[in-house]
């Protein structure tokens, strides 16, 4: 369906071309030599029809519609360097531009040509802001000096535009960019990537859909070889988009026919071969040669006269713009209306701005409310509808997934193996527990050595989780606020500072009930949990058969106890207090079985009161304490009160004038094309 379309607008255009062409040179052989002086190179009315469409054009370019993404039909000039580009644009516009060894073009050059009937030529150069007015005289040396301070001094190029603005009477009404030549090898003072940065400006021009590839070519080369066509090619690969200019026919004539009929190169709009300039000729002599030359020339004269000379290529540049714009431009309007409509919803979405302290209060109060609610759906109640894709703030799974790792850690840990060096530290303290007394009583202060040095083994493990779970909060808690205040500059910076300093107080909250809970482990050994009782009772029942096991003649290595699993019993008979007086041993396992009852409670309370102290803490972080610390941090001197909210963020003012700037221009360019797209419709010719 679309190649059918792209072939039928081709051969509408070679249709359009010819029939042009006829008028044309027609025009030419009436009235030699002074024709191409007085009248444009295409029939008056055409051009008097295409004018408004080409001038609601130019506007959107002054505007500057590019900017908002739309990109507007041009012709784009490439070629490789000394293909002969600047002939053919001097031919086209009538006028001299800068020539030298080299990179001429270094700076992308919008040529602008509008036919007028002026006693004498108006030019106009257009870059950074600035407008100088030259002549035909001294345009060559003004746009040396613009591309000069766009470029810089040396030989490197510039992808910031210069345009040159070309009123004159019989130039055709066209608008072209010329860029620089291709080239590979850098000469001194270019750059070693030269040929990357003319590609690369190249490519941003040549590949919108809505451009028009003019490839200048020399007749001498071999076509498939030319880097200018292998570009194209890449970004119009049929060729719908690109016309083909051969320069220097005069000079290469031999096969020149066969090359442009052939067609090896998909060419889609066609080819047009001229003769440029040459010395000190005007340029109405030059198109008289040119006309003689594709007449009388052996070679030349059997190209069909519908693709020689530069009027012809006037002809088919200005149709094919024509084609172009009629085209893209009902879609450019499509896209404008789509932008606007975007850019309104945006700017509605933006908050309005703060007029009055009551406007903030208000603003304040709705903001509080919605980040506490936020945090009571994450926090509190496990709800992440506002979250689905960020795993981070689904919280509630978060911190029972912290809760899980520390008590993995805590029941993991070496204070809790209940087999590594099996009674070896209880027989050790008991030996160094004893006193003067009766015999066969369990000193007291041995368990509490070994709990205390249990204990401060693993204090470092609920501290580093406590600060663990509030660095996390500390995260949540500013991505919810962020969320909810980025469109109030001031308050954000506000409950950003309270929160981070709400956070600061409850983590050294965590910590110091972390320490107070350790050290009522460490100093009191006291459960009112039946569980503890049971345990022991059942592990002191398994006591008889542990003694005899280490006693007995076999003296097996290892002995299994239920409920603690394979120990060691080896290094025991090392000592001979545990051999000789069982009480020993009896006593050190009686201390043992004591120590795993009560550890395992102990890791209980460890776990469960930090949890309780933690849901209770963000409870009242979200309930009452972050709104508290809010209102003091903004009634405080560094705050500012309520008044700072009255003042927009540079980022939501800066995105509020960008917007408000792109509607401007999106209105008046809406306004520039509305009111021609009728008429489009009209010109079947196109």
């Amino acid at each position: 369906m679309a190649g059918g379309k792209k072939s039928n607008t081709k051969t509408a255009a070679a249709a359009g071309f010819k029939r042009d062409n006829k008028e044309s040179r027609a025009l030419v052989h009436a009235e030699q030599p002074q024709a191409l002086a007085v009248v444009a190179p295409i029939v008056s009315s055409y051009n008097e029809r295409i004018r408004p469409v080409l001038d609601a054009v130019e506007n959107l370019r002054r505007l500057n519609i590019a900017k908002e993404g739309i990109q507007l039909p041009s012709i784009v000039v490439v070629g490789d360097q000394s293909s002969g580009k600047s002939s053919v644009l001097e031919s086209l516009a009538g006028i001299s531009l800068p020539r030298g060894q080299g990179i001429c073009t270094r700076v992308p050059l919008v040529m602008r040509l509008q036919n007028h009937p002026l006693s004498s030529p108006e030019l106009v150069l257009e870059y950074n802001g600035k407008t100088i007015h030259t002549d035909e005289a001294n345009v060559s040396n003004a746009i040396n000096a613009a591309t000069e301070e766009l470029a810089g001094n040396g030989k490197g190029i510039s992808n910031n535009p210069l345009t040159l603005v070309v009123k004159k009477n019989g130039v055709p009404d066209l608008t072209m960019v010329d860029l620089p030549g291709i080239t590979r090898v850098p000469v001194h003072g270019q750059p070693e990537n030269i040929y990357d940065q003319i590609k690369d400006i190249i490519m941003e021009y040549i590949t919108p859909e809505e451009s028009i590839i003019l490839n200048v070519l020399s007749a001498s080369v071999d076509f498939t070889t030319c880097e200018s066509i292998r570009m194209s090619q890449s970004v119009d690969k049929t060729g719908l988009r690109t016309l083909a200019v051969v320069t220097k026919a005069d000079k290469s004539p031999e096969g020149l026919l066969e090359k442009v009929t052939a067609d090896d190169v998909s060419i889609g709009l066609g080819y047009v071969c001229v003769r440029n300039r040459i010395g000190d000729e005007s340029y109405e002599d030059a198109r008289i040669e040119e006309e003689r030359l594709f007449d009388t020339h052996s070679l030349l004269s059997k190209i069909d006269k519908s693709i020689v000379g530069i009027p012809v290529l006037a002809q088919k540049l200005v149709q094919v713009q024509a084609m172009s714009i009629s085209k893209t431009l009902p879609e450019i309007v499509k896209k404008i209306n789509e932008k606007l409509s975007n850019n309104l919803s945006e700017l509605d979405k933006l908050p309005s701005s703060l007029a009055s302290v009551a406007d903030a209060m208000t603003a304040f109060m709705r903001i509080i409310g919605q980040t506490k609610d936020s945090l009571r759906k994450i926090l509190l109640r496990g709800e992440f509808d506002e979250y689905p894709e960020q795993k981070n703030m689904h919280c509630t799974a978060r911190l029972v997934e912290m809760l899980d790792s520390y008590s993995f850690d805590l029941y993991c840990c070496a204070e809790s193996d209940l087999t590594k060096d099996f009674l070896l530290a209880e027989i050790r303290v008991l030996e160094e527990a004893k006193s003067i007394g009766l015999p066969n009583f369990m000193p007291r202060a041995a368990f509490l050595t070994l709990l205390q040095s249990k204990v401060r083994g693993i204090r470092n493990m609920p501290i580093g989780f406590v600060e663990k779970v509030w660095n996390y909060l500390e995260d949540v808690l500013i991505s919810c606020i962020t969320g909810h205040c980025e469109n109030y500059y001031q308050l954000l910076i506000s409950t950003k500072r309270a929160a981070k300093v709400l956070i600061d107080k409850k983590k050294q909250q965590s910590i110091n009930h972390v320490l107070e809970a350790i050290d009522m482990e460490m100093y009191t050994d006291y459960t009112c949990d039946l569980e503890f009782s049971q345990e022991y009772n059942r592990l002191m029942s398994l006591q008889a058969e542990f003694m005899n096991e280490v006693l007995s003649e076999d003296m097996p290595s290892h002995v299994t106890l239920d409920g603690v699993g394979k120990v060691d019993v080896n290094h025991l008979r090392q000592y001979p207090s545990v051999i000789n007086q069982a009480f020993d041993l009896k006593h050190s396992f009686d201390l043992k079985v004591r120590m795993i009852s009560y550890w395992e409670i102990v890791r209980k309370r460890l776990i469960d009161s930090i949890a309780l102290h933690l849901m209770l803490s963000i409870q009242n972080l979200v309930n009452n304490d972050l709104e508290k610390e809010i209102v003091r941090d903004l009634l405080s001197p560094t705050g500012g009160g309520i008044e700072r909210l009255l003042e927009e963020s540079p980022s939501i003012s800066g995105k509020r004038e960008k917007l408000q700037t792109s509607l401007r221009v999106l209105r008046q360019s809406r306004d520039t094309v509305g009111h021609i797209i009728d008429s489009i419709g009209s010109y079947t010719d196109f």
